[in-house]
Formats: C-alpha cells, sequence, structure tokens
C-alpha cells in the first residue's frame, strides 16, 4: 500500500470517527429527553392513579355518608320487605288495629275526665239550697259518667237512701263496663303481634333447613335467608307488641282514676242527700 492511499483510508477513517462522535453526541439529547418523558410519563400515571383512588375514595365516602344518611322509614321499609312481607303484613295490620283502639279508648276517656271536685261543690250547694231541678240540670249539661252517677242518683231523690245507693251502684258497674269497653281487643293484639312474629320465626328455620336440605350442605350463606326471616319477623312482633303496652297502660290509669272520681262522687252525692233529708 502507497503513502498515497494510506492518507485517502486515514482520512475515510476519521470522517467514519468524526461521524459516529457526532450522531452519539446528538443522540445524547434524544436519550435524554425519552428517559425525560418517560419520567414524565410515569409521574403523570403514579398521579393519575392516586386521583382515582382519591375519587374512588371520595365515591365510597359518599355511598357510606349516604347510606348512613338514609332516613328512619326508608330503612324500616327496608327491613319489613327482608322480613316477608306476608307475615311483616299482619304485624303491621296488629299495629294498626291495636292503635285504632288505643286512640279511640285516650279520646273517649279524655273527654269524660271533668274537674270533679268543682262540679261536686255546685252540686252540693244546690241539694243544700234544695234545688235538684238545678242539681239535674247541671248533671244533664255535664259529659262524663260522673255527672251520669249523679243524674241517676238524684232521679231517685225521694226514695231512701238505700234505694238511691242500689241505683248509683248498679249504674257505675255499667259505666266503669263503658270505660273498658274496646279494652279486650287491645289485649288481644297485645298477644297477637309477638305470637305473629313468633310464627315467622318458626316458618323462617323451616325454610333454613329446606334449603339446607335442598343444597345438601351447611353453609351460612343458604341458611341466612331463613334466619333473617325469623329474627327480623320476631323483633318487629315483640316491638308492635311494646308499643301497645304502652298505650294500654295509660288507658288503664286513666280508667283508674275516672273509676276513683266516681266513687269519691258517689259518696259525696249520698252524703249531701243524707244531710239534707236530715235537716228536714
Amino acid at each position: 500500500m502507497n503513502r498515497l492511499q494510506t492518507r485517502g483510508w486515514l482520512r475515510q477513517m476519521a470522517l467514519a470517527l468524526i461521524l459516529m462522535v457526532s450522531m452519539t453526541v446528538m443522540a445524547a439529547p434524544n436519550a435524554t429527553q425519552k428517559a425525560q418523558a418517560k419520567d414524565s410519563a410515569a409521574v403523570d400515571s403514579s398521579a393519575q392513579s392516586m386521583l382515582d383512588n382519591s375519587v374512588l375514595a371520595d365515591a365510597d365516602t359518599t355511598m357510606i355518608a349516604g347510606a348512613e344518611g338514609q332516613s328512619f322509614h326508608q330503612e324500616l321499609k327496608k327491613k319489613f320487605i327482608e322480613g316477608n312481607a306476608g307475615f311483616m303484613s299482619l304485624v303491621a295490620l296488629a299495629l294498626v288495629l291495636g292503635l285504632a283502639f288505643c286512640i279511640e279508648r285516650i279520646i273517649y276517656l279524655s273527654l269524660s275526665e271533668i274537674n270533679a271536685k268543682k262540679f261536686m261543690a255546685n252540686l252540693e250547694d244546690k241539694i243544700s239550697a234544695d234545688d235538684v231541678e238545678g242539681a239535674k240540670a247541671q248533671c244533664r249539661d255535664t259529659r262524663g259518667p260522673v255527672a251520669s252517677i249523679c243524674y241517676e242518683g238524684l232521679l231517685r231523690y225521694d226514695d231512701s237512701i238505700e234505694n238511691i245507693e242500689r241505683s248509683i251502684a248498679a249504674y257505675g258497674g255499667v259505666q266503669a263496663a263503658n270505660l273498658e269497653k274496646g279494652c279486650s281487643w287491645i289485649t288481644l293484639f297485645i298477644a297477637m303481634a309477638p305470637s305473629l312474629g313468633f310464627l315467622g320465626t318458626v316458618i323462617g328455620m323451616v325454610m333454613a333447613f329446606d334449603q339446607i336440605q335442598m343444597a345438601g350442605d351447611i353453609s351460612p350463606t343458604i341458611v341466612a335467608a331463613g334466619m333473617k326471616v325469623a329474627l327480623i319477623t320476631t323483633i318487629f312482633g315483640i316491638i308492635v307488641a311494646l308499643i301497645l303496652q304502652i298505650f294500654y297502660n295509660y288507658i288503664l290509669s286513666k280508667i283508674d282514676h275516672l273509676t276513683a272520681q266516681m266513687e269519691e262522687s258517689a259518696i259525696s252525692l249520698l252524703d249531701a242527700i243524707m244531710k239534707k233529708k236530715l235537716t228536714k
């Protein structure tokens, strides 16, 4: 190889090296940009993932808050449907009918209450003044069993004290029966509500065992449906009985109060009539 050929080859080698170096230098920024782009994409992906997780967390929180914020009647309706509408309807019917009788008794007893002491004071003044007709008019114009008993006694004002007392006692028994009218139905619904709940419990257990027999396996998932019906019907039956029992005890207290007023007024009336007769 002569000197000229050697110089030509060296020039070609130098040009090749220069070209390679220049390509390497130019490729380095591109690689850096690509790495930066990859890093930026990774950061964006991580940020997007965090944002998605935050959105999902907010959505879960909203759903939980919405579930917790459900109104009482919506939750009650949900449990009512889950407890088998057939038996739950019977329990609800017992509650409605029992409350109807309770409200009717409360209204009747509230209208029957009067200021017995003031009434008897005015009545005794009229009897002392020998104004029997005025006393009768006062009894007719006043509502309630106290006025009715006094009117019944004044109708026999001219009879003996024994006859007046027997008349008041007999009519007092009638008025006491009127006060207790309908209470037997309330006690019936108080007894029926938990009984219907226990009936739903038994039927729910039967359903659970039927499902176990069909599946051939004892699994919580299989038993859960029947057990849920059993427990929900029992709970609602007991709640209905408790509600009606509270109203029933309140009614009994009002009946006892009116009965005491009737007895006290009857005694006061007999004393006033006896004093008037003794002064004649």
